[in-house]
């Protein structure tokens, strides 16, 4: 069961900065929940659009609200050609995240939030652009091709795949990006989140605010860690070369990624079901190196060190196995979590006030101005 760590206040933690009816974190009992439902038993029984349609309405749809749901995303998938002509001079060298921060905050000067009451509308075209943003990018960057933006597939984590393999997934795909896109969809006030709160509480547009927050996801220590544990992963040749280079990076105090987390102690939720799908798919290609080298490392960092994966380490095979290049991990983060950015924003615009902390300081004594004349040099 996972629950929550003991915390000192360094890096805020454990301090409460705002109150939230979207998510509890390290909760005793559920570990995650989303305005209520555990997020394991949303991502057995639920697509993503359900998900996002909980964080940025309220409730779980019906059958016939979903439907309309999936189509009213449907409809905005296309991008503006202003957009395009912007994505087609971004380099193909460009970091992604940068893609979709440049996107997010083009597409907010062509199709402006012209006031708060066009929150949810923002919300719903960003998610349902962010995958063309992409792949419009990648695909024209790394081989010439102008692809179609819009597909068929009446789901996001299809839509995804489609744009990036060219044909409809399988049906095991499917369930797992839709699966991936439930669990990276919300997590109480973590850094990106906190990032756009911050910035929707002086009032800024909701383009402004996600992108903020896909700013702060680029960071190596937030978004990246499913990008280095696949990195990590791939390095090693067989079981027994990874459990001589993961005790090495231990004994030279080197930073593992994709183990612990900030609020957990014990385990996190997210990654006991993404586990099982990447070893579902693992059986499915035939694979007899990813799987068996993340197991050992597992196994050795709980051994050694009591860390356990986090829901970015298993989601690195997860990502591979279904053919999407490791540049794109994090960006797939942001075509989910922007669901609850969004209803973050939202909450915080509904009982606002602006986000302003103190800081302790710590330099020197206050003193007086020394005359240009009288200083020496340092």
């Amino acid at each position: 069961m996972a629950t929550a760590k003991k915390l000192t206040g360094a890096g805020l933690r454990g301090q409460i900065a705002g109150q939230t009816s979207l998510s509890t974190v390290g909760k005793e009992g559920a570990g995650l929940t989303y305005r209520g439902y555990d997020v394991r038993e949303l991502a057995r029984e639920c697509q993503f659009e359900e998900v996002a349609y909980l964080l940025l309405y309220g409730e779980l749809p019906s059958e016939a609200q979903l439907a309309d749901y999936q189509a009213r995303l449907q409809q905005m998938r296309d991008l503006p050609s202003a957009l395009k002509e912007v994505l087609e001079r971004i380099p193909a060298s460009a970091h992604p995240m940068d893609v979709m921060r440049v996107g997010c905050a083009t597409l907010g000067t062509l199709i402006p939030e012209s006031s708060f009451a066009d929150q949810n509308i923002v919300a719903d075209r960003l998610l349902a652009a962010f995958p063309a943003i992409l792949l419009y990018w990648y695909h024209y960057s790394h081989s010439g091709k102008r692809i179609e933006c819009s597909t068929n597939e009446p789901d996001i984590g299809g839509h995804f795949l489609a744009l990036l393999h060219g044909h409809s997934p399988s049906d095991l795909h499917r369930r797992v990006m839709n699966v991936s896109l439930i669990l990276y969809a919300e997590h109480e006030f973590n850094a990106s989140t906190f990032t756009a709160r911050v910035c929707a509480s002086t009032w800024s547009d909701m383009y402004s605010c996600v992108t903020g927050a896909i700013g702060s996801l680029r960071g190596p220590l937030h978004g990246g860690a499913n990008e280095a544990a696949m990195d990590l992963i791939e390095s090693f040749s067989s079981v027994e070369q990874a459990e001589a280079g993961i005790l090495q990076m231990m004994a030279e105090k080197q930073l593992i990624m994709g183990f612990g987390h900030a609020i957990y102690s014990e385990s996190d939720p997210r990654n006991e079901v993404i586990k099982v799908w990447a070893m579902t798919l693992g059986q499915e290609v035939g694979d007899d190196l990813l799987v068996p080298v993340s197991q050992k490392i597992e196994q050795l960092m709980w051994d050694k060190k009591r860390l356990f994966p986090n829901a970015d380490f298993y989601h690195a095979s997860a990502y591979n196995f279904m053919g999407i290049p490791t540049k794109l991990f994090t960006p797939i983060f942001v075509c989910s979590r922007t669901a609850g950015w969004a209803a973050h924003v939202i909450e915080q615009r509904s009982n606002n006030r602006i986000i302003r902390p103190s800081a302790e300081y710590v330099g020197v004594e206050q003193r007086h101005v020394t005359p240009l004349n009288q200083r020496k040099s340092a």
